[in-house]
């Protein structure tokens, strides 16, 4: 979100002598037309002469920032605000730098002071949530953003804020219906993104196909897409796609973890033992903590008939995370095969009693709750 550009005019300072008039004159002009290097160093000159000057200041940030030059614009208008203190302009805008340098916890702190006195200050609360949201406090972002959403239906900044923190709270479905308006009103493609892999985790199949492509189409740079429409294709069953897709995203960016992973496990399932060797290593490289990528090399180590050093990998998935069932049921088989009948009694057991305990889990949200008396 960019906030609107206000030049604070100079009063005063006609009455001043011609230089410093004229500098002012010179540099607002190029602000306006967007030359903001030259106002730069018009207001630069200004400063020198005319130090104590709060338009000077304040203007100087605000062209600083547009360059990117963070750091410079924090101090003008930290030197504005000396002259100036508590002016909301300038303290907005000081927060929107330090928002977009990437110093979450003082872009919030400005905000949150900002919001507390200004509650109804739309814009603040909805850089306020997106700071919360960037920063995972997801929570936190919810609360500020939830409520202005009956007023700001058609706010797509509102929606994708909101719609983001919702699906980093694990609530998904809520999350993806924001996330989703932001994507088809908007044309973005960074929420086609998100809608998709949202889609994915909801087990929405076609719908990932369809948000990863539209992705793609408007931006086939973006990382991560190409990674999206190879997983999508990849659970769809299509390998060849797949293949096809994760290849590209690794062109793109060869540290995808992610694309690493799932290539290696596509080519897997069609016996491309070796291609799968080498992209599940390279993505233990990547996340060498990785269950899910252990999980996957113990599966290969399988179906090369490298048994022993299946079941050592799958132990260690098993003593990472022993709630996860699925390599529970591996490691079973895997004793059997490996001759070791306790052992794989002892997974058969936890197999069943991991298995009610889902089965309960999902009774329990299948079925509503007594009435009350």
């Amino acid at each position: 979100m960019r906030a609107a550009l206000v030049l604070i005019v100079l009063a005063g300072l006609a009455r001043a002598q011609d230089s410093p008039e004229q500098l002012f004159r010179d540099a607002v002009e190029a602000q306006k037309r967007g030359d903001d290097a030259r106002a730069v160093r018009k207001y630069q000159d200004l400063v020198k002469l005319r130090p104590d000057v709060l338009a000077v200041r304040a203007n100087l940030g605000a062209a600083l920032a547009h360059l990117g030059r963070f750091d410079e614009a924090i101090a003008q208008y930290r030197a504005a605000l000396a002259l100036a203190p508590g002016h909301p302009g300038l303290r907005l805008n000081l927060a929107l730098a330090y928002y977009k340098k990437g110093d979450l916890p003082h872009a919030a702190a400005e905000l949150s002071s900002l919001h507390d006195g200004d509650p109804d200050n739309f814009q603040v609360a909805v850089l306020l949530g997106g700071c919360h949201e960037r920063q995972g406090r997801h929570a936190d972002a919810i609360a500020v953003l939830a409520p202005l959403e009956a007023a700001h239906p058609d706010d797509l900044d509102l929606a994708w804020a909101l719609g983001s923190a919702l699906i980093h709270a694990g609530r998904l479905r809520d999350g993806l219906t924001r996330v989703q308006k932001v994507a088809e009103r908007g044309n973005s493609a960074e929420a086609w993104l998100l809608a998709g892999d949202t889609s994915l985790r909801l087990n929405f199949f076609e719908q990932a196909r369809r948000d990863a492509d539209a992705a793609i189409r408007l931006n086939p740079r973006l990382p991560g897409a190409y990674t999206l429409q190879g997983k999508t294709l990849q659970y769809l069953g299509e390998n060849e796609g797949a293949t096809a897709a994760l290849r590209k995203a690794l062109e793109a960016n060869p540290a995808d973890f992610e694309a690493q992973l799932n290539l290696g496990a596509v080519l897997n399932s069609t016996r491309d033992l070796e291609g799968a060797r080498q992209h599940l290593s390279r993505a233990l490289e990547l996340r060498p903590s990785s269950s899910l990528a252990r999980f996957e090399m113990a599966r290969l180590e399988r179906t090369e008939g490298k048994l022993e050093a299946a079941v050592q990998d799958m132990e260690e998935v098993v003593r990472a995370d022993a709630n996860w069932l699925q390599p529970h049921i591996e490691l079973a088989a895997l004793y059997y095969r490996v001759k070791r009948p306790e052992d794989g009694a002892r997974e058969r057991a936890i197999v069943d009693r991991l298995t009610e305990e889902q089965r309960q889990r999902e009774l329990r949200t299948l079925t509503p709750p007594p009435p009350s008396p």
